[in-house]
């Protein structure tokens, strides 16, 4: 791919508290990561007035291949790429 710039796009949502929004934060995310412009695995959550204050929303550790790891940030056990149903 040619020389392409990294751009944030922020999205204000409302939710009850910060659980919540990092709930909706990964329904958002994988709906994106449909689309190959979006990187997913790199979403934030913060609250409007702290913006310099992000909450992470996935874990984010490179599994082999190069692809993210899919479960929540701080999650116990071994990443993975797919969701326990």
């Amino acid at each position: 791919m040619a020389d392409r710039e990294r751009f944030v796009v922020h999205l204000p949502v409302v939710a009850t508290d910060l659980a919540g929004a990092l709930r909706l934060a990964r329904v958002l995310a994988r709906w994106a990561g449909l689309l190959p412009a979006a990187d997913p695995g790199e979403t934030t959550v913060s609250a409007e007035d702290e913006q310099g204050v992000r909450h992470r929303v996935f874990c984010d550790l490179r599994l082999p291949g190069g692809r993210r790891c899919l479960l929540r940030a701080g999650h116990d056990g071994s990443c993975t790429r797919r969701l326990a149903r």
